[in-house]
């Protein structure tokens, strides 16, 4: 009985040092996120008629990493759930510091998951300036453009691929018992194929970004909220029908006035 009583310590701790862990690394996004809004609305306010940055590599890779902690900071809430019950399965096959390390490399796998969005993003976002689609506060400038985003946002979430991928992004255990990979090597994969259900369930979700602004931090927490409401909420499928309900109308009413 002892022994059970310290196994179960000793769980209980790996699970805390997970998660304080993780809390912690979302913490300094939502940080770095804050700081960056502020800068950029200090910015505008003195500069209102600021020609946009010119595109260097440098700029491309500030913007990456822009993008990436933003993800980090909107989707690893979410993932918690998932990460934490494979440290619980873990430390009954392995060892303590064992079961804690997996842990992180699988998160490591579905944040470097992304990260290959963050660059895909960052793509899109200059195709948009160069079309003269996007203003200083990376909002579009385009009604339409904004109307169609928001319509097919809300299509997709009617889509198949979108339940599909939320079914596994919903369920922890469902993900785990269908997608186990022993070792470390394999905590990395399991970390890329949940990532990669994640993405495939909120991607375009991640766009509306570009109609209400890339830094507009009311947008980035009313999407982080839902998206977390969507995976942790025991109603997550008709609340994602529900939203993209909602979409869909708005992006009808927004294209209705522009034409």
């Amino acid at each position: 009985m002892q022994g059970r009583l310290m196994l179960e310590h000793l769980l209980h701790r790996d699970r805390l040092i997970v998660a304080i862990g993780t809390a912690a690394v979302v913490a300094l996004a939502w940080a770095y996120l804050a700081g960056g809004a502020s800068m950029d609305t200090e910015m505008m306010a003195d500069m209102p008629d600021m020609a946009p940055m010119p595109w260097t590599p440098l700029y491309a890779a500030l913007l990456l990493v822009m993008w990436w902690v933003m993800m980090i900071a909107m989707m690893a809430p979410s993932a918690a759930p998932t990460v934490l019950l494979y440290a619980t399965v873990k430390r009954k096959q392995e060892t303590a510091s064992r079961a804690a390390i997996d842990a992180w490399i699988f998160l490591a796998g579905y944040l470097v998951t992304w990260a290959g969005f963050s660059v895909v993003a960052v793509l899109a976002q200059w195709a948009l300036e160069y079309f003269g689609l996007l203003s200083m506060a990376m909002a579009s400038t385009s009604a339409v453009l904004g109307g169609i985003i928001l319509l097919a946002a809300g299509l997709y979430q009617f889509t198949p691929l979108k339940h599909a991928c939320l079914r596994y992004c919903e369920s922890p255990l469902l993900f785990l018992s269908r997608h186990w990979r022993p070792g470390t090597r394999g905590a990395f994969r399991m970390g890329l194929r949940h990532g990669s259900y994640c993405v495939g369930c909120c991607w375009f979700l991640m766009v509306l970004l570009f109609v209400g602004g890339v830094m507009n931090m009311a947008w980035i927490i009313g999407i982080a909220l839902y998206v977390a409401a969507e995976k942790l909420l025991p109603f997550g499928q008709r609340l994602s029908h529900a939203a993209g309900a909602v979409l869909i109308l708005s992006g009808t009413i927004v294209l209705a006035r522009a034409v």
